[in-house]
């Protein structure tokens, strides 16, 4: 790890200002804000993050989680994953994002990890962690180790010649079916960015993950208001039971008329996109039919069609098409 300077600030506007006059003074050297650190600090200690200046956020009030007046949910920036995780209302209207959190990481790490940092979360690709090999996201232009070499645990949908790292987080597969929107604050104004639009493909850029521009601050996620008589889970399978990264997950939200057919559904998956993964296609696919196990299936077919496996997570493929059907089959009251 190296030197670096630490800012504390009081205040977005001061959050912000900060970033842009270190950057400035600096002449682009890389800042980064910092609240819980889960994420960032870990790449600190490999060298594979070097920031020149921290700017510490975690005083500003964007701990919150509210109500908000059509009847979603706002959920501030710096809440940590175990509050929203075990929040009544979370629990109560959206248990599908309670259900990812709680399948993600350790007890320890959600108390410390915040929503915020969890939307950035960096890829766990074994060649990105490591300094020494060529890694597009880390160093452009170098090359993709991964491409023809350990990529068990890598994307199949959404990837390049240049890039084929995972998406790694639990809690953003659930935003993405619940389609969240992110709110920034910068130094040209605030927006905000439907999810959907947040993260982008690594095509031949994969250094860029996010549509944030130096200086963007995340001050927090809104929900819509749940559909109602909509049902929902969150499946996640992988290596070992607890504390472990999702070979295939799937958020599903899925709701049925008096006939049996569907009549609202969204599919979201997790482990196999270099982003979260929403599945227009799987969606498209159930839309007005009867949750026969055909209709899963196909459904399943669909949105692993565009699928490219590598040498080693071919079975990525199959295994996410089983996961969603059985997520399918949790919310659904069969035909």
């Amino acid at each position: 790890m190296e030197l670096f300077d630490l800012i504390t600030v009081q205040s977005i506007p001061q959050a912000i200002k900060a970033h842009a006059r270190a950057a400035t003074a600096q002449q682009g050297a890389n800042i980064r804000f910092i609240a819980g650190g889960t994420n960032l600090a870990d790449y600190m200690k490999l060298n594979v993050e070097r920031p020149a200046q921290l700017i510490d956020i975690s005083r500003l009030p964007l701990d919150q989680i509210e109500e908000t007046g059509d009847g979603g949910k706002k959920l501030g920036a710096l809440a940590r994953n175990a509050d929203v995780a075990t929040h009544a209302a979370v629990q109560a209207k959206y248990p599908v994002l309670s259900q990812a959190l709680l399948a993600g990481a350790s007890p320890q790490i959600r108390n410390m990890a915040t929503v915020g940092g969890n939307l950035l979360q960096k890829t766990r690709c074994m060649y990105y962690r490591d300094t020494a090999a060529d890694c597009n996201k880390r160093n452009p232009g170098s090359g993709c180790s991964a491409i023809a070499g350990h990529n068990r645990m890598l994307a199949v949908l959404g990837t390049s010649e240049h890039c084929i790292a995972t998406n790694p987080s639990d809690q953003n597969v659930a935003l993405m079916a619940l389609e969240a929107r992110v709110h920034i604050e910068g130094v040209k104004g605030g927006r905000d960015v439907p999810i959907g639009e947040f993260y982008l493909v690594p095509g031949s850029t994969p250094q860029r993950e996010t549509v944030l521009e130096p200086g963007d601050l995340i001050t927090y996620v809104s929900l819509p208001a749940p559909s109602a008589g909509a049902r929902a889970t969150y499946l996640k399978l992988r290596d070992r039971a607890s504390y472990e990264f999702a070979l295939a997950s799937a958020a599903v939200l899925l709701k049925q008329g008096a006939s049996g057919s569907i009549e609202f559904v969204r599919v979201a998956l997790g482990g196999v996109g270099t982003k979260p993964w929403r599945s227009t296609e799987a969606e498209r696919a159930l839309l007005g039919k009867a949750p026969s196990q055909a209709n899963l299936q196909a459904a399943a077919e669909a949105a692993l069609e565009q699928a490219k496996p590598q040498s080693e997570n071919a079975f990525k493929v199959e295994l996410a098409k089983r996961c969603l059907v059985h997520a399918l089959h949790q919310v659904s009251l069969a035909a």
